[in-house]
């Protein structure tokens, strides 16, 4: 048995998850924990948010090519309290705050020891089937993918440094800076994580389209420095290009698709300057028709974003230093009953004012 309080017996009498059981159905049911191994931990559910992925297993069963084949557990954005440690692990103890980063690789192909381990094709990624996830009372994970959390940072912010780390991943790979005017195309959570770590990282003018002015208002509430709101008609880009660009006041350095749409792409790769580059972060279409050969002919680059990779010591120093405040996009709330994991769902489902829907267990 590792170091911690109770046994794993004890502990597995009261491990509850939220399983996918069904297309629209979820359900409260025992979850079977594996063994903590030497360099695992045991850690107690604390906060875990809904990603739009999770919304779209439930409703759909399925994510581009991941299929939900059997009843799985769901959640990915997750952070807990440890309660046991593995016999190796030397830098947590049981009672220490963590944010778990939710994919585990093999460390053993190039792209894993190239240090692109995002990419791994043998990535177990919670709530990516065949993989459980993590709302569930208690999970087993690496100790090696458990962040400690400083004091000033809650167990919600921690959640948060999933998402966020999307943001701070896309930021890195469009190389955002203090000369980077930056264009947003979607004001949902993706996009307004992306906007606050690119202000992180020094972008001085930020600009922000979206087709709800809700989400809009959150966005100039933020510290977006111009929102648009736009239509999802294709006939539009031209004259929302010409908005965009009056709204920018200078050229388009680095445009983020944060939707990942027909009309969001063809927007940001003809709104960005000759030189400049277009961030696909959002997967909103399997495939795409867009304006591909005119932006090569300006040679705008188009770099792809899949999660992330080492992004949870820095997204953690963000929030210590208060350099990024992830909370005021958390507007929901549930704790961990059928009842208010099913309304959760369907909150989060519906859009609306819902940015990001949170549950404290």
């Amino acid at each position: 048995m590792g170091k911690g309080g109770m046994s794993q017996g004890e502990a597995e009498e009261d491990n509850m998850a939220a399983w996918i059981t069904a297309i629209n159905t979820l359900k409260i049911l025992p979850f079977k924990l594996p063994p903590v191994g030497s360099h695992d931990v045991r850690i107690r559910m604390k906060a875990v948010g809904i990603c739009g992925s999770d919304v779209h297993y439930l409703q759909k069963l399925r994510l581009a090519d991941f299929i939900v084949k059997e009843p799985m557990v769901i959640g990915h954005e997750c952070a807990g309290i440890i309660e046991e440690v593995g016999s190796e692990v030397k830098h947590l103890v049981p009672g220490d705050r963590v944010a778990l980063e939710p994919g585990i690789t093999c460390w053993r192909c190039d792209l894993c020891k190239g240090g692109r381990y995002n990419l791994c094709p043998e990535m177990k990624f919670f709530a990516t089937p065949p993989c459980h996830g993590s709302l569930a009372n208690q999970v087993v994970h690496p100790a090696d993918l458990c962040f400690k959390l400083p004091d000033n940072v809650s167990l919600e912010e921690g959640a948060m440094c999933e998402p966020l780390s999307v943001g701070v991943h896309a930021s890195r790979r469009a190389e955002i800076g203090p000369e980077t005017n930056v264009l947003v195309m979607g004001a949902g959570p993706i996009g307004l994580v992306t906007m606050l770590a690119a202000r992180a990282f020094g972008a001085p003018r930020i600009v922000i389209v979206d087709v709800d002015d809700y989400r809009l208002s959150v966005a100039k509430n933020l510290g977006a420095d111009e929102i648009i709101k736009v239509s999802t008609n294709i006939q539009d880009v031209a004259e929302e290009i010409k908005l965009i660009h009056r709204a920018m006041g200078a050229a388009v350095d680095v445009s983020f698709d944060c939707a990942g749409f027909n009309k969001t792409m063809s927007t940001a790769l003809s709104a960005t300057r000759a030189g400049g580059r277009v961030c696909l972060v959002g997967m909103g279409h399997h495939e795409m028709t867009v304006p591909l050969t005119p932006a090569a002919a300006r040679e705008v680059d188009v770099i792809g974003v899949f999660r992330y990779k080492n992004t949870w010591p820095l997204c953690i120093e963000l929030l210590r230093s208060g350099k990024i405040d992830v909370k005021p996009l958390i507007t929901h709330r549930f704790g961990f009953s059928q009842k208010e994991v099913e309304e959760a769902f369907e909150i989060s489902a519906g859009g609306g004012s819902a940015i990001k829907v949170m549950f404290n267990l």
